[in-house]
Order: structure tokens, then sequence, then C-alpha cells
């Protein structure tokens, strides 16, 4: 939800999505899923109660055929380890920790150490970072009234980054994929938040309860529910005509991130750490009336794995 979320756990509250081609082996997709905003370093830790999941859509029917589910052990003496498992099929929609293990107790790492491990022909990182997350939120929040001052500059994420081979997603090049945690309740597993493309929830939906209600939809229903609350939106404040905006809202439903990882990397194709998300969200909600916060990329990002920045100091 890029930071904005009401989600009330912060340890499930995912903050952005990444995916992207390793810019040396463009064989190798990676897949970066940050949670708990303004995490604090030393002190924040995953949650053992939840499932931090990646969804693949391969058919395009908003529906997952592959996914990456990665579950934490209990900290002990501020240490975690990850599982991290693979699933096929109709089993992609299930949640948990289920299916092929592909990573076993990959050490997290708490503080500015870099703890990665490698199985197979897959790599694992999970820990705190620097937030890439770029943008002006008080001048968001002042009708626009941007003045460069980027919110994040000195902020921490958990982050989550996996890289794959592009085979474990099968023959078509050209797929969705969208973030998703669920934690246990009462036993059960819960959808809690869900993330494809930066701040869609945020922008078009109206009011806190029909936020909740999109992330609470999976998105293969989500076109059928939600198009006309979007259509209103763009109508509204973008001023789009009425077929303008049912077809812009039937373009940005259902909320999956597009990747084919036969072109080049770079929103609409994925998402880069440097692309400028809200840039190209507030170009559309705004019918190009505002293009741009000001705020420029984060120069503390890696060139190689795990690709975020070294965590602030807090």
């Amino acid at each position: 939800m890029s930071h904005h979320s009401t989600i009330a756990d912060p340890h499930t509250d995912i903050t952005d999505l990444y995916v992207f081609p390793n810019p040396r082996n463009p064989s190798r997709s990676v897949l970066i899923m940050n949670i708990h905003p303004f995490a604090r370093i030393a002190t924040t830790m995953f949650s053992s109660e939840a499932s931090y999941e990646f969804k693949i859509d391969t058919d395009g029917d908003a529906e997952a055929e592959i996914a990456f589910h990665i579950v934490f052990s209990r900290a002990s003496d501020k240490k975690q380890t990850a599982m991290v498992y693979h699933l096929v099929g109709e089993a992609a929609r299930s949640t948990g920790a289920t299916g092929e293990a592909i990573i076993h107790d990959a050490p997290v790492s708490n503080e500015a150490e870099v703890l990665t491990t490698s199985e197979g022909d897959y790599q694992f990182y999970a820990g705190i970072r620097s937030d890439p997350w770029f943008a002006d939120v008080d001048g968001f929040l002042n009708e626009f009234q941007f003045t460069g001052k980027d919110t994040f500059a000195s902020a921490n994420v958990l982050g989550i980054v996996l890289e794959v081979p592009n085979i474990a997603f099968g023959p078509n090049t050209h797929i969705g994929i969208w973030a998703w945690t669920a934690a246990l309740v009462e036993g059960a597993w819960g959808q809690v938040d869900q993330a494809g493309r930066s701040l869609t929830p945020v922008l078009f939906t109206r009011t806190e309860e029909e936020r909740h209600h999109f992330l609470e939809t999976p998105p293969s229903q989500q076109r059928e529910r939600f198009s006309s609350t979007f259509a209103l939106v763009l109508h509204t404040v973008g001023g789009y005509t009425a077929a303008e905006a049912a077809r812009l809202a039937s373009e940005l439903l259902p909320d999956i991130l597009p990747y084919d990882y036969a072109r080049p990397a770079g929103y609409p194709n994925g998402r880069t750490l440097d692309d400028d998300m809200l840039d190209n969200m507030l170009a559309i909600y705004t019918n190009n009336r505002v293009t741009s916060d000001l705020v420029d990329p984060h120069p503390d990002l890696l060139s190689s794995f795990p690709y975020l920045g070294a965590p602030h100091p807090l």
C-alpha cells in the first residue's frame, strides 16, 4: 500500500512490492516485499504468526498458479530464521507453510549486517534495510503543494528479497505478481494486506472502510466489486469523461503488477527500486495536472543482492 496503510499491525503492513530482472543476469528475477513502515533497527522482527507471500498469475485469470511463501520462526535473543516455500497449481492459492521448501532456516539480519542464504537456484535475504520509497507526503496531504521534502529519506523497513530463476515462473514470460500477507487468528489463516501497483487503494478508494474492503478482496474479484468506485474517483477528481474513467478503472484493476521478464525492466513492466511510482500514479489520478512531487530516488540503493540500502541507525 506504500506507507499509507490503515493495517493495525505493522508486522503485516506491506509498504511496497518490487519486481525486476537481476541487472547482471537477466535469466533471473528479483522479488522484493517491504513491510513495517518506519521500522527501528535491532528492535523490529518479523511475525512468527504471519505468512509473507508472493502470488503469481501466469495465465491472466487473476488467480495464483505459482507462489512463494515465507514464514519466520519465533524470535529468540533477537534472532530469527526463515523458511521459503514454492507452490504451484491449486496449492498456490493456499497460504502458510505449505508446498516445497526451497530455503531452509535462513538467518534474518536485524542490524546492518547482510546475511544471505543460497540454496539451489534461489537466493534469499530478510532483515531491516533503508526504505527505498521516496515521496513528499506532507505535500501529498496538502493538496499537492509539493516542496520536494522526502518523508522517507531516513526511514527503514523490513525487507524480504527473493531472487529466482525465470524458469520458476513457467514458459509464459508475461505474468502478474502481487504481495500478500496473512496472519493466524484463533489458529486459522486470515488475509491481512495485499499490494500490486503502488498506491492503488490509497488513491482510488474514498473511505477507510472501502480501503479495508479492497484489501480483503482477492484480485480475481476486484474488477467486479470496485470498477464503479475507481471510475467515480477518476471522473470526479481527474476530470475524465465517464467512458475514459471506466476504461482506466478497468486497466487499474485488478491490482496486480504486470511483469514480462523478456522485456526491459521499469514500471509498468514490473517495478525497479528507483521507479517514481508517486509521479506515475499522480499523473493518472489528476489527469496530468500534477506530474511530480519533486523528490528523487534514494542514493543508497545497492547494485547487487539484496539491492536495498543499509538501514539508518535509528
